[in-house]
Parts: structure tokens; sequence; C-alpha cells
């Protein structure tokens, strides 16, 4: 049995399921007869991008920017969860329930935190729902950097921030499991919808191999049915590079309107 990383690291909270993810993903390797890597150290970029690479997930946003070429797209998740489904989810829009306004307009000259600059869910699509209201290239007072998005929930909770762009499959699993870490917030409106996230792995992996291991991941799930419950992921559909176009399209759309930085 050959060594290979199989790790997934976008959704990882609560405990919950993280753990779903880890019987996943030890259902998969014993599918396909190939044993565990292990990755401790490793940032996401150079995970993403190890040439021991089989099986990850990643971010539309940096997959059609910094990694476009450099890895092979599997597939990407049918999850059935609220606001998210059919291969597509979005972002959802927050603010405090305490905070009176009630457009997004309204939010005009407000405080906004990001997860990150390369976040398809927490940048991308959130300059492209502002794009429209912006003034002269700019919409927030200041825009912060909380580095995650549960992190950028608790600003919002702790009144560091008043609007933020939140994964809607992200907000679905902590919504459900976690109901504290979104206790006190509300939805101001949603972003445009956009695949979700794409499973990845090595550009090396030939033919016969991607599809064997997108086989591996669904019969796992079908073999898995309270995992599949808990990430509210009954299938993983086959997709391409050329399914997260759209991404970039918005970036686009928002250039063109002025906005080509979220600020």
């Amino acid at each position: 049995m050959t060594q290979h990383i199989a790790e997934l690291q976008m959704y990882v909270a609560p405990e919950l399921i993280h753990q779903a993810n880890e019987r996943w993903l030890a259902r998969i390797l014993e599918h396909l007869g190939e044993t565990r890597r292990d990755a401790e150290g490793l940032s996401l970029p150079d995970l993403w991008l190890s040439p021991h690479l089989l099986l990850t997930q990643t971010c539309g946003y940096p997959l059609m920017t910094a990694l476009r070429g450099k890895v092979r797209v599997l597939g990407r998740p049918r999850y059935e969860l609220p606001d998210s489904s059919c291969g597509n989810h979005c972002s959802l829009i927050l603010g405090p329930v305490a905070d009176a306004r009630q457009t997004l307009a309204d939010f005009r000259h407000s405080r906004g935190v990001i997860n990150g600059q390369d976040s398809n869910s927490g940048m991308n699509l959130l300059r492209h729902r502002l794009a429209p209201l912006q003034h002269d290239g700019q919409f927030f007072a200041e825009v912060g950097v909380s580095g995650s998005h549960r992190e950028s929930l608790r600003w919002l909770r702790e009144g560091l921030a008043d609007l933020a762009a939140i994964d809607s499959v992200t907000f679905a699993y902590l919504a459900r499991h976690a109901a504290e870490e979104v206790a006190g917030l509300r939805v101001i409106t949603r972003s445009a919808l956009s695949p979700t996230l794409p499973y990845i792995t090595s550009a090396t992996v030939s033919d016969q191999q991607a599809e064997a291991l997108l086989q591996a991941m669904n019969q796992a799930l079908r073999e898995l049915p309270d995992v599949a419950e808990t990430l509210g992921l009954p299938e993983v559909l086959p997709a391409s590079e050329s399914d997260y176009q759209v991404v970039l399209d918005y970036q686009r759309e928002a250039e063109a309107l002025g906005y080509g930085h979220l600020r």
C-alpha cells in the first residue's frame, strides 16, 4: 500500500463534523487500498500543492487563481443543507440582531470583517454583492481580516464588526450543532450562488485514478449513512475547473463597477 495525503480541513467544526469527515476519509482509503501520510504542519497551500496529495478540499477562489492548472478537480459536494443544495452554496451576509439597520445599503460606512482575502465565500461573493452599492470604490469605513469564518462570527457577536459574509455550509453546521456560535445574529441578505468547495487531487493523477477515487468517495457515503446525514452530503458530483469560472465572473463584475478591492 502506498501513502498519500488525505485531509479535509475546510469544514472541521463543530467536532462532530470533523469526526464524520475522518470516518469518511478512512473508508475511502480502505476502498482504495491506500494508507494515510502524516500532513501535520503543512499549510493549506502546501497541502493543496503537495506531490503526495490524494484528496483534499479547497476554496473556489484559490482554485481559479493560485491553483489554476496545478491541481486536478475531482468533484464537488452536493450538500443538502439550508441555503446549500444541488452542488451550489452561497454566503449569508450577517449582522447582529440588535443592529437596527435593515438593508445591505444601510450598512454603508460600517465595519466589515472577512475571513481572508483569498476566500470566495468570505470576500469574493461579498465584494460582488456590495459592488452595486459602493461609492467611489468604498463601502465600509473599515475592513478587518479575522482568519476564519468562526472568528468572523465571534467578531460579530462581540461587537467588533457589523457585517460579515459566512459560507452557508459553515453556518448550517454551526446552527445545527453549536448554536451558541450564531446566536444573536441574523441574515441581512444572501450572495449569488456559487459552486460548492471542490475536492481536488494531484495534477499527476490519471483519468482512471480520478474516476476510481470519485467512485470510492460516493461508495463510502452510501456505506456510512450516518456520516452522510451528519455532513448533509448524500453525493459528490463530478466537476471540473470550468465549473468554477463563475467565481472569476463575479470578480470581473465587481471590477467593472469599480470595486476590485473590498474596502
